[in-house]
């Protein structure tokens, strides 16, 4: 039994003898991974600070730290303008504390909302910044290609110091410093970091300038920022490689002491409050809460509640996110009710391609993504307003080796604009062109996943269930943080026992694997194949399986314990 035509492969045919001191599984997980030496293995599992690199290496950092500098010199008023989404976020509430510790005083910030003004700068807000006082504006996460918005702020006297890590087009924006290490004459080598990331690096030379001139009352430990960075480095899905896995592993401890109110009262009401945070806490547990508040948008905001003064504000605001989420998981169950409806009246040959007037503009990506594991295809997911206009997001199953948006670019007659990630993407059609667009996308992927491999599942290493133990985690937990570019590794257990089986609420399962009560793990597996236990070939208890599996510790009533998560299943023998 299998999850389908999916193709199990370790990630390399014969592992290298592991080097003394080292166990062979972490060996098997790294040297995989292109790990080569004994030295190497030590670096990696204990990363310094030390090592980040200069961040006046970064063009244009000299420009904008002059430029700010000269603000806090005359006393002006600035302005942070961060995109809706948790690295933008980030960014801008780490900028904001950082300016506050270095003394600058009259800072404002500007967020667009997510679904009614959109992504990006927008000249209506940059004209009310002007007119606030603002002479000074700083971009978080976004104005790389915003040419002629930075051209119209400096008509209003305006200066613009532009940071981003988006790609740009053939011409920069005419700001005072544009600051991106993916402009195409940066050097710097930090392309990986998200606009956290380089606003993060902003504050580190900033900080330094500071200090030189004798401008800090009270030097600042800049370690105290990395809970922003690490939500918004994991949240926007850069690889999590270099300067960002230094700096993440060390901004979930951060984040796990955060002294930001807010942060602080959702890790308790989460019950994540005073354990280790992996990255899959952040990512799974923590992050949607905040992303839910700009999907529903219900007046609160992420940046709220980083930016909470107190207990008795933040846990007021906790409370409304709490039922903002609520407010989320209802519509998302309701559209994801109508999609399976549509689902069944018109069966995907290539690409799941829904829409409707009854969805909520800001869960339709999260039915695509429930949409693409649940039939393993492409999924486009629309909510068409009253004017029949459609807006929806897209997104692409793992293991499917193909492009989002170059299906899109393949339909472009039928779709008015459309962006995003291979993987992950937004675009916009009408009514009236809805049905010629499903087509067109149906037959592109048919055409292409026709000529396209098998879907592969790709595992680490081979493991007995008993070597997956406590002491195996102590190494493990080193491991982490994982991400992009270094997932979560997965080992292969073969032949292993179904001791129990437990459906849970939800249509998950809860396994125990294991043929000795002192070696049996606990398994949970998040919405396996429907139908997996229906029918005579269906898993039963005291069926042997192969199966894939990620190690994790489950948190629960103030114990810890060491459970599996599951990625697929193969059932052998009864």
């Amino acid at each position: 039994m299998t999850t389908g035509e999916i193709i199990w492969k370790p990630r390399v045919a014969e592992p290298k003898p592991a080097p003394e001191g080292v166990p062979r599984l972490i060996w098997e997980v790294l040297s995989s991974r292109g790990f080569s030496s004994r030295e190497d293995v030590q670096k990696w599992l204990s990363p310094s600070l030390r090592e980040l690199r200069d961040p006046f290496a970064l063009k244009d950092m000299d420009k904008a730290v002059d430029r700010i500098a000269a603000a806090h010199e005359r006393g002006e008023p600035i302005c942070v303008y961060c995109d809706y989404d948790l690295d933008g976020t980030s960014a801008c509430a780490m900028l904001k504390t950082a300016f506050e510790w270095l003394g600058l005083r009259n800072v404002s910030h500007y967020q667009p909302k997510r679904l009614t003004e959109g992504y990006g700068l927008h000249k209506a807000a940059i004209r009310k910044i002007r007119a606030d006082g603002a002479t000074l504006m700083i971009t978080a996460d976004l104005g790389i290609t915003a040419v002629e918005e930075v051209e119209f702020a400096r008509g209003l006297g305006l200066d613009v110091v532009v940071t981003d890590h988006h790609l740009p087009k053939d011409e920069l924006p005419g700001a005072v410093a544009v600051v991106n290490p993916n402009r195409g004459d940066c050097e710097a080598g930090l392309g990986h970091l998200c606009g956290t990331g380089v606003a993060f690096y902003l504050i580190l030379a900033l900080r330094r300038v500071f200090l030189e001139r004798g401008w800090l009352r009270e030097p600042f430990d800049p370690k105290e920022l990395l809970d922003c960075f690490a939500i918004g480095t994991l949240t926007d899905m850069v690889p999590l490689v270099e300067e960002n896995r230094v700096l993440v592993k060390h901004g979930l401890v951060a984040l796990a002491a955060t002294k930001r109110p807010g942060l602080r009262a959702l890790l308790q009401a989460l019950n994540l409050w005073g354990i280790p945070l992996t990255s899959q806490d952040v990512a799974i547990r923590f992050a949607p809460k905040l992303n839910a508040l700009s999907r529903m948008e219900t007046g609160v905001t992420p940046l709220d509640l980083y930016l909470a003064a107190d207990e008795r504000s933040a846990e007021t605001l906790v409370v409304q996110v709490l039922t903002n989420n609520q407010m989320r998981q209802a519509s998302q169950r309701e559209a994801e009710a109508e999609a399976s409806r549509q689902m069944k009246e018109n069966p995907p040959r290539a690409c799941c391609f829904v829409w409707s007037r009854a969805f909520h503009r800001g869960v339709v990506g999260l039915v695509a993504t429930r949409l693409s594991h649940d039939f393993g295809l492409p999924a486009f997911v629309g909510a068409c307003d009253e004017n029949g206009k459609i807006v929806g997001s897209a997104r692409m199953p793992e293991g499917i080796p193909l492009n989002l948006l170059d299906a899109l670019e393949s339909c472009r007659e039928w779709v008015a604009q459309f962006g995003g990630h291979a993987v992950a993407c937004g675009f916009e059609t009408e009514e009236a062109n809805a049905g010629a667009l499903g087509r067109a996308l149906d037959d592109w992927f048919a055409e292409q996943l026709s000529q396209a491999k098998a879907q592969e599942w790709v595992y680490d290493a081979e493991a007995d269930i008993a070597d997956l133990n406590p002491g195996f985690m102590q190494w493990y937990d080193h491991l982490s943080p994982f991400g992009a570019q270094f997932e979560a590794p997965l080992f292969r257990l073969r032949n292993v026992r179904v001791a129990q089986l437990q459906p849970l609420k939800g249509g998950h399962l809860r396994l125990t694997l294991g043929d000795h009560p002192s070696y049996a793990r606990t398994a949970v597996w998040f919405s396996p194949p429907k139908g997996f236990l229906d029918g005579e070939s269906g898993l039963r208890i005291g069926a042997r399986v192969d199966a894939l599996v990620e190690p994790q510790w489950n948190y629960f009533a103030g114990r810890k314990n060491l459970q599996l998560l599951i990625r697929d299943v193969r059932q052998t023998g009864n």
